[in-house]
């Protein structure tokens, strides 16, 4: 009897050991799978933004703060953002700064560039990426807009639009990104009405509505039925509107502020680039690349029209802007001629990405110079 007692005991002794080792080995799993959770949850990046201009300019860093405005939405999270930073030492100060306790960092002007590269070689660690730029590093990647797309759409719309055949065109500074938009602008426009001259004046500004205004005003004063403006301000189109002249601005929709005499300008939409550089940094897939959306990617697009442009004119320019988006038309594709008379593009060749992004010299149609 007692030898049984023990047996019992023992066999009891057994099962509870044993169910006390299954509880044991399902928490530990448990709490390895908890474990294994939290090392491949997805860390929450800390982004930055800087601006050449403020968020209220009307045009381009408005469309930088609208895209940043959904990356925040898309991720939950709060971006920093600086204003008004100069291009040049001042940048680079403020880049190394944000470098100290951020993870990716969007630099958006052309003039961004070098400082984007200096500050990026201490920080390995940091993502730049660079607005307009042509240099990238291991950690540093630009993106840009086909804007010689929407320029041309915008250009089709001024040359079926003007009557004197006279446009103007304050230009920014003359780098590419303007350049090839204004060469654009001008094939568009002569493609409807073959004798049109575009009159360029530069403002070497991004955004000072006092000297924009005086550039435009001296545009408007040569007789121009037609004024478009690369900056970020709308004063180029409040000027042509006083004086009953159509208006084109740039960036982003500016119909607010001419609403009868606007057409409509090229726009960008840098939001779903923004969502896809952050998501791939924190799926740890990011690569450094020089990415150029246009028509068909959706980064490069046309404002609304101005509700006084023909209807006419609006099919035009809808027709050509489904080419773009088909992959049927190419905006630099030749004979091209230059504004002195020289073979820049044969008949039956196209401008390639490379060389349109390089581009210095204004086509044959362009009253104007470009200033060393």
């Amino acid at each position: 009897m007692k030898k049984l007692l023990i047996t019992v005991l023992c066999m009891a002794l057994i099962f509870v050991l044993g169910a006390c080792s299954q509880a044991t080995e399902k928490e530990t799993t448990k709490s390895e799978g908890n474990k294994g959770s939290e090392t491949t949850e997805k860390k929450v990046p800390r982004v930055a933004f800087v601006y050449i201009g403020v968020p209220t300019d009307g045009g381009w860093t408005k469309t930088h703060d609208e895209g940043r405005e959904l990356v925040d939405k898309t991720f939950g999270i709060k971006s920093t953002t600086v204003e008004s930073v100069p291009e040049g030492p001042d940048a680079e100060r403020v880049i190394e700064e944000l470098a100290q306790d951020h993870d990716i960092i969007f630099t958006t002007s052309f003039g961004y560039m070098d400082p984007t590269i200096s500050v990026a070689k201490k920080h390995p660690d940091v993502l730049f990426m660079h607005a307009t730029g042509y240099k990238t590093a291991e950690n540093v990647g630009t993106y840009q807009t086909k804007g010689y797309e929407s320029g041309y759409l915008s250009g089709l719309a001024a040359g079926a639009i003007t009557k004197n055949k006279k446009i103007g065109y304050v230009g920014a500074f003359p780098i590419p990104e303007v350049i090839y938009t204004i060469n654009a602008f001008t094939l568009a426009a002569q493609s409807v009405n073959p004798d049109t001259k575009v009159n360029v004046v530069w403002s070497n500004t991004w955004f000072d509505p006092t000297a924009e205004r005086q550039a435009a005003i001296s545009l408007l004063d040569k007789g121009v039925d037609v004024l478009a403006n690369y900056q970020d301000s709308p004063a180029g189109i409040q000027a042509a509107a006083k004086r009953g002249v159509w208006g084109m601005g740039n960036d982003a929709d500016m119909s607010e502020y001419a609403p009868e005499t606007y057409i409509t300008n090229p726009v960008i939409h840098w939001g779903p680039y923004y969502v896809e550089v952050v998501q791939s940094w924190i799926d740890g897939t990011w690569k450094s690349e020089s990415y150029l959306g246009g028509i068909k990617e959706g980064m490069a697009d046309i404002a609304p029209f101005g509700k006084n442009v023909p209807k006419k004119v609006q099919d035009l320019v809808n027709e050509k802007k489904q080419e773009m988006a088909d992959g049927k038309f190419e905006v630099f594709k030749g004979p091209i001629y230059d504004n002195k008379g020289k073979l820049r593009v044969a008949e039956g060749e196209t401008m390639s990405v490379e060389d349109i992004l390089a581009m210095d010299w204004l086509v044959k149609g362009v009253n104007g110079t470009i200033p060393k």
